[in-house]
């Protein structure tokens, strides 16, 4: 069967921003001549979107059904004839997305009208993001956008099946038909419970395999747990064994007795150091004491030597210190006279400097008021400048949007519309001489003109004249009226009472912005900086500034002093304080001379007199000890008794090193530390005996032998499925491999009905040439005089002349099937010369008598003598 498209309107889809609409397409030949960018391509992809893409779709095809900049919901809507009866669909996209699709069964809405589309049409839903032809069926081979047809390419799946489908009586075989489909549908079935599509293993294979894997790891448990309770019964088994010898051990008593020798032998040792420490500390007490007298006849010695010394120095350093003493006395008197000139310098240079600062801060502040007043001056002008600025600012605020400007024009532009279509529609009466006894739907009429835009009465004594004005006059005075109530209702929102005076008003606002500028340059200029007060840029600054401002003394001296004197006479100042200093520390320099000399006689004199003090100090307080008479009989017997101490420690020494307490104590607490262990170690072994005992007790009663073998049973099984399995799934594999086989071997059997339908048509074209088709009945190439010309070397009009041809040939195969076609061509033969495409226009027109044909073309003077129905694309607003 035929598709018949018979009305195509579309809105904001795209570059139509306004309703545009093709109408009066008819069943043969239609041709749309329009000028380039003007949508023609545009109308073909609306008619795809409006089939065959999902509406409620967001993906990046959908997106760019938009124009662009604008969020709107595009909106197309088709009319045609299909098997004889007539279908509507209008699809919305993004915003409130929705389908209605109208047709002998009725209304249906969302899913259930694109499941309608898509049986009719016998497309599939499209799921990619840019639109895949393959999936429209019959329509996306056949409606062909600019530039498809400049190569030759093969048919989508969809229709490749149905062609088969058509040719299976004739090559007689199933493979490719329906009948293969099932077998292959159910072949797959099996296929996927065993295989991924990407030939993974998945399904029952790994089930089996996951057995396997559980049933091995359950053996090994079992088989783990076996050997484990083999191995307790051999540690009980040790445990025990080790447990007698512990007990035998602790049954010893040799340590017992050795321990008792021990222990008497450690008092004997006890006795012996406490001897030992007796005769250390004698005598330590007896070396004491002769050291200490020796010590006090040292002392006495190193005394009188150091007072003989102490009496040398003294002499000597009094002597050398009478012959410096005159030049000390000198240089203290130079001192004193050049302190006394530099004291005066430093009051000459304070009553300079005094009378420097009091000249500049003179200076200053005569400066500063000149500053002030200057700011005061510019305040002045900032205040003028920002009412101003504010004036301005008030007008610039009184700015029309451009999108209010737009809706006022708009208006305007609307009602001036209206007014024409009122004028153009209405009808016009006029009434002249005696009006009286006349009356007009009931009032007295006057004399003049009237418009009349609804059926009107005028009575002429006992008669009625009923004037009925072009149906169209009463909807144009309904728009002008509407067009009047939204022009003054915006008027009104914006204060404006006309057009004009909106206008006025936006031309004074741009001056008011201009103004602005120049204002706020002027301002910047009036509030400059300024250092002397202390004053930072801009307006901020000078208003805090005046207003802090803190009256100031007015009365500022009339003589400023000569700042460059004053600071003359502080230089000259400065220089003879620079001067004094110099003497003085001159001064102070020969008396650090004249004190370096006698510093160290008179640290020498003071250091011999306080040693010689301290020298007959010392002298005197030893001599006055009461064992200093008899000092040298008390050392010579001090040191004979240290002596015979030494002889009694070296003695009791000998006695000590005999018998080692450490030593025995450390072979007691060796016996003890073993009897601990031989303890200890029977308490861990009773342990683990119990312990041991405790796991074969429960271990063993619990068939564990017969587990370990059912286990291993259940593994050897698991194997052995997973085998058989896997054995399934190659089976499956290979069947599925050699289906694919056989399928590529019979669908060469349906190149030959293709080819044989498609030669009558190119044979117009290549007179005497035979054609190639691919297994997805691509057409490969041509042979001509006997030589194979693939598509792809032939030059671009032959291939765009090839593709149309081969379309028209699948065209006529799909209508034996009943298939819906409809042929759609955008921009075609571009490359085609005078006498080719004279001819291909006559096979379309032949096309055109078995199917409708649209040719979307630019090329007025290619196509103004070619005979058919001539549509053009219009506003539908």
């Amino acid at each position: 069967m035929s598709l018949y498209l018979r009305r195509i309107a579309v809105d904001g889809f795209r570059k139509f921003r306004e309703p545009m609409a093709i109408e009066g397409l008819t069943d043969g030949l239609n041709i749309v001549i329009e000028p380039n960018e003007t949508g023609k391509s545009t109308v073909l992809e609306a008619l795809r979107a409006a089939f065959f893409v999902r509406h409620g779709t967001k993906n990046q095809l959908a997106q760019s059904f938009a124009p662009y900049g604008e969020a709107v919901g595009p909106e197309i809507q088709v009319s045609f004839d299909a098997d004889g009866a007539p279908w509507t669909v209008t699809k919305r996209f993004l915003r409130g997305a929705s389908i209605e699709v109208t047709g002998p069964q009725g209304k249906a809405q969302g899913e259930e009208a694109e499941a309608r589309l898509h049986t009719l049409l016998g497309s599939v839903r499209d799921t990619s993001q840019k639109g895949d032809a393959g999936t429209y069926g019959a329509l996306g081979l056949l409606w062909v956008a600019q530039a498809e047809a400049l190569a030759v390419t093969g048919p989508g799946q969809i229709v490749r099946d149905t062609v088969r489908s058509t040719l299976e009586a004739e090559v007689g075989s199933i493979m490719g038909g329906p009948a293969y489909t099932r077998v292959r549908s159910r072949i797959d079935e099996q296929y996927g419970r065993y295989w991924s599509p990407t030939g993974q293993k998945r399904g029952r294979q790994n089930e089996a395999r996951e057995r396997v894997e559980q049933a091995e790891e359950a053996a090994r448990d079992a088989a783990e747990r076996l050997a484990g309770l083999e191995r307790t019964f051999a540690e009980l088994e040790n445990a025990r064994t080790r447990l007698k010898v512990v007990h035998r051990e602790i049954a010893d008593d040799t340590d017992v007795q050795t321990r008792k020798d021990l222990a008497a032998s450690l008092e004997t040792a006890r006795a012996a150091a406490q001897i030992l420490a007796t005769r250390r500390a004698e005598h330590e007490a007896i070396s004491a004491k002769a050291r200490s007298l020796e010590d006090l006849v040292d002392r006495h010695r190193k005394a009188t030597d150091d007072r003989n010394s102490a009496e040398l120095a003294l002499a000597d350093a009094r002597i050398r210190r009478a012959e410096i003493l005159d030049g000390l006395a000198t240089a203290k008197q130079r001192l004193a006279e050049t302190r006394s000139a530099l004291d005066a310098a430093r009051t000459a240079r304070q009553e300079a400097r005094r009378a420097l600062s009091t000249g500049e801060d003179l200076l200053r502040a005569s400066r500063r008021r000149s500053a002030v007043d200057a700011a005061h001056a510019r305040h002045t002008k900032l205040i003028d400048l920002e009412r101003l600025q504010g004036e301005a600012a008030a007008l610039a605020t009184t700015i029309i949007s451009t999108k209010a400007m737009e809706a006022l024009e708009t208006n305007e532009r609307l009602v001036a519309e209206a007014r024409a279509a009122r004028a153009a529609g209405a009808t016009r009466i006029a009434l002249v001489g005696d009006a009286a006894g006349i009356s007009i739907d009931g009032e007295p009429m006057a004399i003049g003109e009237r418009t009349l835009s609804g059926e009107t009465r005028v009575r002429l004594g006992n008669a009625e004249l009923i004037i009925t004005p072009p149906a169209g006059a009463a909807s144009a005075e309904v728009a002008l009226s509407s067009a009047l109530e939204r022009q003054t209702s915006t008027f009104a929102d914006l204060g404006l009472t006309s057009l004009a005076e909106a206008r006025a008003r936006n031309d004074t606002a741009r001056d008011a912005v201009g103004e602005l500028r120049t204002i706020a340059a002027r301002i910047a200029a009036v509030t400059p900086a300024d250092d002397i007060i202390g004053l930072a840029p801009g307006p901020d600054a000078l208003k805090l500034f005046i207003v802090e401002l803190v009256d100031e003394d007015e009365a500022v001296e009339a003589d400023i002093p000569d700042v460059a004197l004053l600071t003359a006479k502080l230089e000259a100042a400065d220089t003879a304080l620079a001067r004094a200093e110099g003497a003085q520390e001159s001064a102070v320099e020969a008396l650090r001379r004249a004190e370096q000399e006698d510093a160290p006689l008179a640290s020498t004199e003071a250091g011999a007199a306080s040693t010689l003090a301290n020298t007959d100090s010392q002298i005197e307080t030893i001599e006055g000890r009461p064992e200093f008479p008899t000092l040298a009989a008390d050392v010579v017997r001090a040191r004979e008794q240290t002596a015979e101490a030494a002889v009694k420690l070296e003695e009791a020494t000998r006695d000590a090193t005999a018998h080692d307490p450490a030593a025995i104590t450390r072979r007691i607490e060796i016996i003890d530390a073993r009897v601990k262990a031989a303890g200890e170690a029977r308490a861990k072994l009773e342990m683990d005996v119990a312990r041991l005992e405790g796991t074969v007790e429960s271990e063993g009663g619990k068939g564990l032998a017969d587990r370990e073998a059912g286990a291993r049973e259940e593994a050897e099984a698991a194997r052995a499925a997973l085998q058989r399995i896997t054995e399934e799934a190659d089976t499956l594999k290979l069947l599925r491999d050699t289906l694919d086989e056989a399928r590529d071997e019979t669908s060469a059997k349906f190149v030959g009905p293709v080819a044989k339908r498609a030669k009558r048509h190119i044979e117009r074209l290549l007179p005497g040439c035979d054609l190639s088709f691919s297994e997805d009945l691509t057409l490969e190439a041509v042979v001509r005089g006997g030589i194979s010309e693939g598509c792809g070397d032939l030059s671009r009009g032959t291939q765009e002349q090839l593709a149309v041809l081969t379309r028209i040939a699948f065209a006529d195969m799909l209508l034996e099937q009943g298939r819906p076609v409809s042929l759609i061509l955008d921009d075609p033969l571009v490359y085609a010369d005078d006498a080719r495409l004279d001819l291909m226009v006559e096979i379309l027109s032949e096309a055109a008598e078995r199917m409708q044909v649209v040719l979307l073309t630019c090329r007025d003077r290619a196509f103004r003598h070619v005979p058919g129905n001539r549509v053009s694309m219009v506003s539908s607003r």
